[in-house]
C-alpha cells in the first residue's frame, strides 16, 4: 500500500475540510456544554445535529472526491530524542467509510434526540456529550498513528462512561457507568501495552512506517503474535468480547439515543476499525487470528443464547449486539477483512433502527421497558411497527434485506476455515430469528398487556423521531447491494472492490486466503442454509408467541432451572463480583484499615506535630523588640565568623 506523505501547507484546502469534520462536533460540544442553562432543548438539538450534518456534508464531498491515498500532517506533536509523533490524518478507503458512517447515523441519532429528550431538564449537556462522543470517534478513525487512535479510543471511553450515567440521581446507572470505565481501562492496558511493544519493534507509531516495515517480516513472527494479541485484549474490551463483555448490556441505563450511538455507529466498532487498520500485523499471526475467530465466534452463539431469555426490550437489543460483534470478530479471524467492515455498516443501519424504534416504543409506554406489559402495539405505533420489522428481517439474514449479505459473506467465510466455526454461526443465526421475532410478536403482536393509563396515552412518537427511523429503514432494506454475493461477480462486489488497496501487504503475504475456493453451487447451498435458519426461527418464534400465544414467566418459580440459567446470563456478572470486586473491595478496605490509617497516617501526622512543636518553639523568638533581634542579628554574625575561621 503505497501512500503519499503530505505537509499540511501543500494541501491546505483538503487539509482544512479534513479538520473542520471533527472540529464541528468539537464546537458543538463547546456551544451546548457553555450554554447549557440558557438555550432551550431544541436549540442545542439544532446545535448538535447541525454540527455533526455539517461534518456529514464534508465527508460525502471528500468521499466523491477521493483519488488517492495520503497522510496530512498537521504538526509536529512529540518530538523527544529519536521519537518524533507527529499530529496527522490518514486519508484513504477506510478512513472515509468510517466518517460516512459515524456522521451520517449519528446526525439521525442526534436529529431523533431532539424529540425523545425534549423534556428532559439537562437537554443541552446530553447534545453536548453527544458531541464529544461523535468528535472523540472522527479523532480515533482519522489519526494517521496508534496515539492519535489511543486518543480517541480513550475519548469514546470518556464519552460512554459520561453518556451511560447521564441520569446520574439513579445508582444502578452510576454504577453501569462505572462498571463500562472500568472493564474497558482492563483492555484499554492491553492495548496501550501493544502501542508500547509496537514502538520497540518498529521504532515507529506511524501506520504507514510500521506496516511497511512488518510487511518484510516472516509470518508467525512471536513478536508480532504478542503486539496482536495484547491489541486484541482492548479490542475485547471496546467491542465487547468475550470475557470483557459484560458492561455493553449495562449501558443500557442511559437514554436510548446513547444505545443507539454506542451499539451502532461509534464506540464497539472502534475494536474492529482497529484490527482492520492494523491488518498487516494481524495476517502476520495466524495463531492470534485463530483465537480472535474462536473468541468471536464463542461470543456469538453465548450472547444469543442469552437474548432467548431477556424481558427488557433494550436488555435483548444489548445482547444482540454482542453476538453480532463476535460475528464481525469471526469475520476477522477467518481474514474476511473487507467481509467484517461490510457487516458494520448494514449492523449500523438496522441495529441503530432497532434500538430507535424501541426507545419509540418506550416513548409510548411511559418508559416502560418490560416486554411482558406490552403487545398488540402495531396498531398505535404503524411506522415504528414496520420499520422495526424491516430492522428484524435484517438482523434475522432475510433477503433481500442487508444482514443477509453481511451474514451470507461471514459464513462463506468460516465454511472455508472451518466447519465447525461455520456450524456454530449458522445456529447462532437461527438463535438470532427467533429470539428478535420473539421481540417483536412479544411488543407489537397479541393483546394489550399493559395498564389503562398507558393504553390511553399510546401514541406515534413525533416526526423527529419517526423520520429517522424511516431513513435507516430504507438504509436496512437496501444497504447490502454495496457488496452482493460472490457468485454474482466479483464486479458487483463493490466495498470489497473499493477496499482493497487497503489489504496489498496483507494479500502479498497471504494470498489464499484473499480468495473464494468455494464454487457457486456451495455457495447457493450455503445462502440456502443460512436463509433457511433464519426463516426456520421465525416460523418458530411465531408458533411460540402468537399462535400458542406463550408469554414470559413473570416468577422465578414458573421457569425451569436451564431457563432460569439462561435469564440470569449464566450468573456471569455474579461469579466477577465474587472473583475480583468483592476480594479487591475486601483487600482495598484491609490496606485501608491497616497501612493506611495504621502505618501512613502516623508517620504523616508525626511529621505535623513535629511542625507544629518547632513552630510553637520558635514563636518565642519572636518577641517583637528591635534589640533582642539586633542582639541575635550579632550573636549570628559572630557565629558564622567563628566558624569561618576554623576556631569552633
Amino acid at each position: 500500500m503505497q501512500e503519499t506523505v503530505l505537509p499540511a501547507a501543500s494541501a491546505p484546502y483538503a487539509t482544512f475540510l479534513y479538520v473542520l469534520i471533527p472540529l464541528l462536533p468539537f464546537l458543538g460540544f463547546l456551544i451546548n456544554g457553555l450554554l447549557n442553562k440558557r438555550l432551550s432543548g431544541t436549540v442545542a438539538g439544532a446545535i448538535g445535529s447541525l454540527a455533526v450534518l455539517g461534518s456529514f456534508a464534508i465527508s460525502v464531498f471528500l468521499f466523491l472526491n477521493f483519488q488517492y491515498q495520503y497522510t496530512v500532517t498537521l504538526f509536529n506533536w512529540i518530538s523527544v530524542g529519536s521519537m518524533q509523533i507527529p499530529f496527522s490524518y490518514q486519508i484513504d478507503q477506510l478512513s472515509l467509510i468510517m466518517l460516512l458512517l459515524v456522521t451520517g447515523v449519528g446526525f439521525l441519532i442526534h436529529v431523533y434526540s431532539i424529540g425523545y429528550m425534549h423534556h428532559d431538564e439537562n437537554v443541552g449537556k446530553f447534545f453536548s456529550f453527544l458531541n464529544l462522543f461523535v468528535f472523540s470517534m472522527l479523532v480515533l478513525v482519522l489519526g494517521a498513528n496508534f496515539v492519535i487512535l489511543f486518543i480517541g479510543w480513550e475519548g469514546v471511553g470518556l464519552c460512554s462512561y459520561l453518556l451511560i450515567g447521564f441520569w446520574n440521581k439513579n445508582t444502578s446507572y452510576n454504577n453501569a457507568a462505572k462498571k463500562a470505565f472500568i472493564i474497558n481501562r482492563v483492555g484499554d492496558l492491553g492495548f496501550l501495552l501493544g502501542i508500547f511493544l509496537i514502538y520497540l519493534t518498529f521504532d515507529s507509531v506511524q501506520y504507514a512506517e510500521v506496516f511497511q516495515k512488518a510487511s518484510a517480516m516472516q509470518i508467525g513472527t512471536m513478536t508480532v503474535t504478542a503486539i496482536t494479541l495484547l491489541l486484541f485484549v482492548g479490542a475485547m474490551g471496546k467491542s465487547a468480547q468475550l470475557p470483557l463483555y459484560t458492561w455493553l448490556p449495562d449501558a443500557m441505563a442511559g437514554p436510548t439515543p446513547v444505545s443507539a450511538l454506542i451499539h451502532a455507529a461509534t464506540m464497539v466498532t472502534a475494536g474492529i476499525y482497529m484490527i482492520l487498520r492494523a491488518n498487516v500485523l494481524f495476517t502476520l499471526a495466524p495463531h492470534t487470528l485463530e483465537v480472535i475467530a474462536i473468541i468471536g465466534a464463542a461470543t456469538a452463539l453465548f450472547a444469543a443464547t442469552i437474548g432467548l431469555a431477556q424481558n427488557d426490550i433494550k436488555k435483548v437489543l444489548a445482547y444482540s449486539t454482542v453476538s453480532q460483534l463476535g460475528y464481525m470478530f469471526l469475520a476477522l479471524g477467518v481474514m474476511g477483512y473487507s467481509t467484517s467492515l461490510f457487516h458494520v455498516l448494514t449492523h449500523a443501519f438496522f441495529k441503530a433502527l432497532m434500538f430507535l424504534g424501541a426507545g419509540s416504543v418506550i416513548h409510548a409506554m411511559s418508559n416502560e421497558q418490560d416486554m411482558r406489559r406490552m403487545g398488540g402495539l402495531r396498531k398505535a405505533l404503524p411506522i415504528t411497527f414496520i420499520t422495526f420489522l424491516i430492522g428484524c428481517l435484517a438482523i434475522a439474514g432475510i433477503p433481500p434485506f442487508s444482514g443477509f449479505f453481511s451474514k451470507d459473506e461471514i459464513l462463506l467465510h468460516a465454511f472455508e476455515h472451518s466447519k465447525v466455526l461455520y456450524a456454530v454461526g449458522l445456529f447462532t443465526a437461527f438463535l438470532t430469528a427467533f429470539y428478535m421475532f420473539r421481540l417483536l410478536f412479544l411488543t407489537f403482536f397479541g393483546e394489550f398487556r399493559g395498564t389503562e393509563e398507558q393504553k390511553h396515552h399510546l401514541h406515534e412518537s413525533p416526526a423527529s423521531m419517526t423520520l429517522p427511523l424511516v431513513v435507516l429503514a430504507i438504509l436496512a432494506a437496501v444497504g447490502g447491494f454495496m457488496n452482493a454475493p460472490f457468485f454474482l461477480g466479483e464486479d458487483h462486489a463493490y466495498l470489497a472492490n473499493y477496499l482493497a488497496p487497503l489489504f496489498t501487504y496483507s494479500q502479498r503475504l497471504n494470498p489464499a486466503a484473499f480468495t473464494v475456493h468455494a464454487d457457486h453451487a456451495t455457495e447457493l447451498m450455503l445462502i440456502g442454509l443460512s436463509v433457511g435458519a433464519g426463516v426456520l426461527g421465525i416460523v418458530l418464534a411465531y408458533v411460540q408467541y402468537v399462535s400458542r400465544g406463550v408469554r414470559p414467566a413473570e416468577e422465578e418459580a414458573q421457569r425451569s432451572a436451564p431457563e432460569n440459567l439462561v435469564y440470569h446470563k449464566y450468573y456471569i456478572d455474579e461469579l466477577y463480583n465474587a472473583l475480583f470486586v468483592r476480594p479487591t473491595m475486601w483487600l482495598s478496605k484491609g490496606l485501608h484499615r491497616y497501612v493506611e490509617q495504621g502505618v501512613i497516617d502516623p508517620i504523616v501526622n508525626s511529621f505535623g506535630r513535629v511542625t507544629m512543636g518547632g513552630g510553637k518553639l520558635l514563636r518565642y523568638v519572636q518577641t517583637g523588640s528591635v534589640e533582642t533581634y539586633l542582639i541575635l542579628m550579632v550573636v549570628g554574625i559572630v557565629l558564622i565568623l567563628a566558624l569561618n575561621s576554623g576556631r569552633l
